[in-house]
């Protein structure tokens, strides 16, 4: 098994490949809502995992407030890759900021590891139970996490509730800010993060009902990590990749979908998947929430 440090190699794609530059940016008065929002608190740390979303949104608090009253913390657990806190810590030092690096412990929640539709609820649980205190003790005003108005929308995000009922402000959801909106506005920006793929979190490539340990997580992590190593010498430029945990020892590959074709017919790419007894590739190709598609009853976890 490889470390957690080598849960996901260096991608193939830089900032700017393989999306479109000619974003359409927020209406103005959005982002002036959203930097006024910000410079009415008396300070705030951000939940920062990294993501575009996050990043952006610590772009722009700085802008309000400064960075003397900014400050990021990313949670480190089994299913965050290590690279992403290096990015984060990155980020974090171009902004000048304090940035904070809390253990969590989402294992030990119960309802975390049954891994029902509503995992993600404990995820954030766990994760403002050691956040909010964090900002409480170095004196900061108020948390912010990175939800868009997209999530808000898509509705199937138990993550959201939890972290509303710990307090955490939305600030860019409040704004109406859409995901493309704040690419387009990061790329403005200047913004490394503004093309940066989705990266959640572990635990989300394994399908609800299969219990989420340390060893299953570290088990995608490795597949995802040998088969972005496999595509990069087979000249083959992903850009979004999943491995999926179906259960019953059996791994589901999600890619790009204009790549699902050379994939198909390279079959030596996919034996790079080990830890598993059969390997799939999906033909649909990847997509954000593909493991909520197979909840019988997605309605009872909105």
């Amino acid at each position: 098994m490889t470390s957690q440090a080598q849960a996901t190699p260096p991608t193939t794609d830089t900032a700017g490949a393989g999306a479109s530059r000619d974003l359409d940016g927020p209406p103005a008065e959005q982002v002036d809502a959203l930097l006024g929002r910000l410079a009415s608190l008396p300070s705030l740390m951000v939940a920062f995992s990294g993501g575009a979303d996050s990043a952006f949104l610590l772009a722009a608090a700085v802008r309000a407030l400064g960075p003397e009253r900014v400050e990021a913390a990313t949670a480190v657990s089994p299913s965050l890759p290590r690279i992403e806190l290096e990015r984060a810590r990155e980020f974090a030092a171009g902004l000048g900021i304090a940035h904070h690096a809390p253990a969590t412990d989402e294992l030990s929640r119960e309802g975390y590891r049954a891994n029902a539709g509503d995992r993600c609820f404990f995820c954030k649980t766990e994760l403002m139970s050691v956040v909010a205190p964090l900002a409480a003790e170095r004196g900061i005003a108020a948390v912010a996490t990175g939800t868009n108005a997209d999530d808000v929308r898509a509705g199937f995000r138990p993550g959201i509730r939890a972290a509303a009922n710990a307090g955490a402000l939305t600030p860019l959801a409040d704004a109406g800010l859409s995901k493309t909106e704040i690419r387009a506005a990061s790329l403005s920006w200047g913004l490394p993060t503004w093309d940066k793929p989705a990266a959640a979190c572990l635990a989300s490539r394994i399908a609800y009902g299969v219990e989420v340990t340390a060893g299953g997580l570290e088990r995608v992590a490795d597949a995802e990590y040998a088969l972005r190593r496999a595509l990069t010498e087979a000249a083959i430029p992903v850009r979004n990749l999943r491995v999926r945990d179906l259960g019953g020892d059996t791994a589901k590959v999600e890619i790009d979908a204009e790549l699902v074709a050379a994939v198909a017919g390279r079959p030596e790419v996919l034996a790079a998947v080990e830890g598993f007894a059969e390997v799939r590739l999906d033909e649909q190709g990847f997509r954000s929430g593909a493991m909520n598609e197979l909840l019988p009853d997605p309605e009872r976890y909105r």
